[in-house]
């Protein structure tokens, strides 16, 4: 399959992740640990905009990440929160987490603990992690209203030096797995997923865009 392919079926990928949330003030900021910093600079953002008053960075070491840090993610993305001027006393950190599911379970005892129940929440993901976010919270955490966000990045653009494009095309293929698989578990909600996305999914599996699919990983 040539490159001009594989972009297109990874452009049907990446827009489907996406779940085109509008914005409302919430009770908090819920940042869901990763390796990408992004994430943690649109919290803080959020935060220093005035859509919530508390923002939670939740995340040990996950898949990606215990091979490149030697600390915990809601650390880091406190740090990078904290550069930008959100202030220490606005932040909790959850650092246990090391799946997304964890990061769901974990941030809604925090704030148990602390006498908090929010009724609307920002969570903010990485962009090709929108969908599965939402599902996940739908499942694990169903009276919370979740907003979902990510950085205001688009495809071409997301890319780093430390995640290639291949990367990325490799993790949201096994995204969309999740989705499937995690639902028929329990672990997550049901997604609707259209025939066309279906079919871009498969022809990426067929181009070798398996690298992260469960099989290959510990799930």
């Amino acid at each position: 399959m040539g490159d001009v392919s594989v972009t297109r079926f990874a452009r049907i990928l990446w827009d489907y992740h996406h779940v085109g949330h509008q914005l409302q003030p919430a009770d908090c900021i819920l940042v869901l640990g990763s390796h990408d910093t992004r994430v943690a600079e649109r919290g803080a953002e959020l935060f220093l905009a005035g859509w919530a008053p508390l923002v939670v960075f939740s995340g040990n070491l996950g898949a990606l990440t215990s091979g490149m840090w030697s600390r915990p993610e809601a650390e880091d993305f406190a740090e990078v929160a904290a550069g930008m001027g959100v202030p220490r006393d606005r932040m909790l950190l959850e650092a246990r987490s090391t799946n997304t599911g964890e990061n769901v379970d974990f941030t809604r005892r925090l704030l148990a603990e602390r006498g908090l129940a929010p009724r609307r929440a920002i969570a903010v993901q990485k962009p090709y992690m929108e969908r599965r976010t939402q599902a996940t919270f739908a499942r694990r955490w169903p009276e919370l209203e979740v907003l979902v966000t990510s950085p205001q990045i688009d495809f071409d653009a997301y890319p780093t030096q430390a995640i290639s494009k291949d990367d990325v095309i490799h993790i949201m293929v096994g995204d969309l797995e999740r989705l499937i698989v995690y639902a028929e578990r329990g672990w997550s909600a049901r997604q609707a997923i259209p025939d066309h996305v279906m079919d871009a999914y498969q022809e990426l599996v067929a181009a070798g865009y398996t690298r992260r699919l469960i099989s290959r990983t510990d799930g």
